[in-house]
């Protein structure tokens, strides 16, 4: 799937990565606890996160995660989104809930294998 594919599904906002867009992905990652992330055994292109804070950034850096999905409309801090643009990260915003935002990218393909 390509980043703008993953923009359009999750009605999301972009707020920085724009140069990215049309890069594709096929691994997604949805929690709100970084050790659990940081604990996955598996390769993760997209974190789905409602956590809004620079360990968030820190956590997908390590893990070279570079897509971050806030969901339940949680806009992060401009601080947040400068540290994410530092390290070329594409970050975006959905209205859409975890659950509904895991099931439209399961439905979608990601992650059936």
């Amino acid at each position: 799937m390509l980043i703008k594919d993953l923009r359009d599904l999750l009605e999301a906002t972009l707020l920085c990565g724009e140069e990215r867009l049309y890069e594709e992905f096929d691994t997604v990652f949805a929690s709100d606890m970084m050790s659990d992330v940081l604990a996955c055994p598996d390769e993760i292109h997209c974190m789905l996160t409602g956590l809004m804070n620079a360990q968030v950034i820190r956590t997908a850096d390590m893990m070279d995660i570079g897509i971050i999905v806030f969901v339940r409309g949680k806009c992060p801090p401009e601080d947040v989104v400068e540290m994410a643009r530092q390290r070329e990260m594409v970050v975006m915003y959905t209205g859409c809930r975890m659950f509904s935002a895991c099931g439209r990218l399961y439905n979608a393909g990601i992650g059936q294998r």
